[in-house]
C-alpha cells in the first residue's frame, strides 16, 4: 500500500508564480490523488487559485506569510531574514516531519542556503549535490553535481555517485543502474588524482546497488551511455548549461529551415508529428526538478520559468522519491561503502602480513 506524502510547497517561488505553482500541484495530484500539501504563501493570493480546484483546496492547508525570498537575494541575505518566507517555512516543515518533500521554484543560491542551515547533511556525506534527470537518445539519465560544489575530492564523488544511484533507483526504477565518472577520457590513467581515486573506491564496491561503468566523457551524456554520470558541480553546471543551450540551438534553427521556403514548409507537414515528438523529449518541463541530495530532509528545485506541466513534473518526481524513502536507501548504501573499504583494508593488511 502506497505511503502518504504530504508536500511542502513554496507557492510564491518562481517566475510565474503563485498562479503556475497552484495549477502544476493541481496536475501531479490527479496522478497521486492521496497526496497532501501544505501551501506557503500570501494567503490572499492563493485563495483564489485554489477555488478553481475544489478537490486540491480539500487536500491542501494554506500557511500564511508575507515573506517572499525574491531573486536577486544573495543566500546570506536568505539566511538572516529568510527563514519566515514561504521558501523558509517549506524547508523547516521537512524538518518538523510536517511534510516528507519541500519543493520551491525559486532563488537557487537562496534554497540551497536555507536547506544546508535548516536541514544538514546526512551522516556519512561531506557535501549535498544537486541532482537532476537529463534526456537521452535512450530516454533519461541523471547527472550529479550540478552547481552545488565548485571543487570536490574524490570522497565527494564516491558519495554523489552513491546518492546519485538511489536517486534513479526511486525516480527512475533502475534496480542496479550503471554510473561513471565524467572525465576527459576513458582510459584509467586520464584524469585528475581525485578522479581516479574516486574510479578505484567505486571499482572495488561489491555491495552497492549499482553498476561502475568506469569513465565517460562530455559527448556520452547525451547518449545515455550510463544511467548516472558524476562530476563536481563547477564541470557539471557548465555541461547542464551547456546541453540547455545546444537543445535551444537545435530547435531554432530547425524552426528556422522550415520556415525558410514553401517547400520546407510542406516538408514541416509531413514532419510535424515526428518533431512534435523530439520537442517534447527535449522540452525541459518533462524533466524539470533538481534536488538537493545529502541532507536530513528532501528539497525538490523546479526551475524558475517551469509553466504548469514543468512544476508538476516536479512535484510527481518528489512525491516518488518520498514514498520510495530516497534518504533511507542513501544511508543503506553508505554502509554498504563502508563495509567494502572496511574489507578492502582488512585484505590490505593481511596481504602485507
Amino acid at each position: 500500500m502506497a505511503k502518504k506524502i504530504t508536500i511542502a510547497v513554496d507557492a510564491m517561488g518562481g517566475d510565474h508564480a503563485p498562479g503556475m505553482v497552484i495549477e502544476g500541484v493541481a496536475q501531479a495530484r490527479t496522478l497521486y490523488p492521496d497526496t497532501k500539501f501544505l501551501i506557503f504563501g500570501v494567503e490572499s493570493a492563493i485563495k483564489p487559485l485554489l477555488e478553481g480546484h475544489p478537490e486540491l483546496r480539500a487536500a491542501s492547508d494554506i500557511v500564511h506569510t508575507d515573506s517572499v525570498v525574491s531573486s536577486d537575494d544573495k543566500p546570506s541575505q536568505a539566511l538572516r531574514r529568510g527563514r519566515q518566507s514561504s521558501m523558509g517555512l517549506a524547508i523547516q516543515a521537512v524538518k518538523d516531519d510536517e511534510a516528507e518533500v519541500a519543493i520551491s521554484a525559486g532563488n537557487t543560491g537562496a534554497l540551497m542556503a536555507l536547506s544546508k542551515f535548516m536541514l544538514r547533511t546526512m551522516p556519512g556525506i561531506d557535501r549535498p549535490a544537486l541532482v537532476s534527470p537529463m534526456p537521452t537518445l535512450r530516454g533519461e539519465s541523471v547527472m550529479l553535481d550540478l552547481g552545488a560544489n565548485v571543487e570536490c575530492d574524490s570522497n565527494n564523488l564516491v558519495q554523489f555517485a552513491i546518492m546519485g544511484a538511489a536517486y534513479a533507483n526511486t525516480v527512475l526504477g533502475l534496480s542496479k543502474p550503471s554510473v561513471a565518472l565524467l572525465n576527459v577520457g576513458v582510459e584509467d590513467l586520464k584524469g585528475k588524482d581525485s578522479i581516479k581515486a574516486a574510479a578505484d573506491v567505486l571499482r572495488g564496491a561489491k555491495h552497492l546497488p549499482l553498476t561502475f561503468a568506469g569513465f565517460v566523457e562530455g559527448n556520452d551524456i547525451a547518449t545515455g551511455a550510463v544511467d548516472v554520470v558524476v562530476t563536481d558541480g563547477f564541470t557539471g553546471n557548465i555541461a547542464l548549461k551547456t546541453a540547455e543551450g545546444t537543445a535551444r540551438l537545435v530547435t531554432d534553427l530547425l524552426g528556422r529551415a522550415f520556415r525558410s521556403t514553401i517547400m520546407t514548409k510542406l516538408g514541416y507537414l509531413l514532419a510535424k508529428h515526428g518533431l512534435k515528438s523530439l520537442r517534447d523529449h527535449m522540452d525541459p518541463n518533462n524533466h524539470n526538478g533538481g534536488v538537493f541530495l545529502g541532507l536530513n530532509g528532501l528539497v525538490m528545485k523546479s526551475h524558475g520559468g517551469a509553466n504548469a506541466h514543468g512544476f508538476a513534473s516536479a512535484v510527481t518526481s518528489a512525491i516518488d522519491m518520498a514514498q520510495n524513502d530516497l534518504i533511507r536507501l542513501i544511508s543503506e548504501n553508505l554502509q554498504e561503502i563502508s563495509l567494502d573499504e572496511d574489507t578492502s583494508e582488512a585484505s590490505k593488511e593481511t596481504v602485507s602480513s
